[in-house]
C-alpha cells in the first residue's frame, strides 16, 4: 500500500539544501546543534501559537516557521551522513527530538475554545507512536521506516495549512476536534502500514 506523502519530496528538497549544509559545516557547525536548534525552534512556534489568540498575524509567522523547522530536520541527518558524523547519541537525540518538538508545537491546541484536551493528548500519543514505529522498522530491518499519509512532514503541511487558514480569519476552530480526528485516523493508517512494511518478509 503507497498512500501518497510529503516525505517523496525529501530527496529534491535535500538537493536544495546542500549549499546551506556545507556552508553550515564550514562555520562549525554540528549535526546535533541542528538538532537542538530544531527542538527549540518548536518551542518558539508553540509560543507563537498563543501569542496568536491576540493577534492572529502571528498564525502566518508560525506557517513560514514550520518550513524552517523542516530545513533544520532534514540538514541534521544530512550532515551527519555527509561528513560521517553519525553517532549513537546523535541518533538518539534525533528521534527523541522529533517527538518533543511535535508535542511543543501542538499542545497549545488543547488552550483553543471548545477542544477538550483529550483530543490533543490522544494526537501527541499516536504521533509518538507513529515515529517509534518507524524507528523499530529501522532495528528490525536496518530500514528507518518513513511511510505516510501522516508523517512527520505530512503533519507540519497539516498544521501550516490550520495557521494559514486562523490567520485568514477563516472560522476553523469551531472544526478543530473534527480535524483532529480525521489526521488521528490517519495516524492509525501510517501506523499499520510502517509495521506491516516492517514485518514484510
Amino acid at each position: 500500500m503507497n498512500i501518497p506523502s510529503t516525505y517523496n519530496l525529501k530527496p529534491a528538497f535535500q538537493r536544495l539544501l546542500m549549499p546551506a549544509m556545507q556552508a553550515l559545516r564550514r562555520w562549525g557547525i554540528s549535526p546535533n546543534a541542528l538538532t537542538w536548534m530544531a527542538i527549540a525552534w518548536s518551542g518558539v512556534l508553540g509560543w507563537m501559537f498563543v501569542q496568536g489568540f491576540d493577534d492572529p498575524r502571528w498564525y502566518f509567522a508560525i506557517a513560514a516557521g514550520l518550513l524552517l523547522r523542516m530545513v533544520l530536520n532534514a540538514l541534521d541527518g544530512m550532515m551527519a551522513r555527509h561528513f560521517e558524523m553519525t553517532s549513537t547519541a546523535g541518533a538518539f537525540l534525533n528521534e527523541l527530538g522529533d517527538v518533543v518538538s511535535d508535542a511543543l508545537v501542538m499542545w497549545p491546541l488543547a488552550l483553543l475554545p471548545g477542544v477538550h484536551p483529550g483530543w490533543v493528548g490522544g494526537l501527541l500519543w499516536l504521533s509518538a507512536l507513529n515515529e517509534m514505529t518507524g524507528v523499530l522498522g529501522g532495528w528490525l530491518k536496518g530500514e528507518r521506516r518513513y511511510e505516510g499519509p501522516m508523517g512527520k512532514s505530512d503533519r507540519s503541511l497539516v498544521w501550516g495549512l490550520f495557521c494559514l487558514l486562523l490567520g485568514a480569519g477563516v472560522a476553523v476552530i469551531q472544526w478543530v476536534e473534527q480535524g483532529i480526528a480525521v489526521v488521528m485516523v490517519c495516524l492509525v493508517l501510517s501506523t499499520f502500514i510502517r509495521i506491516r512494511k516492517a514485518l514484510k518478509p
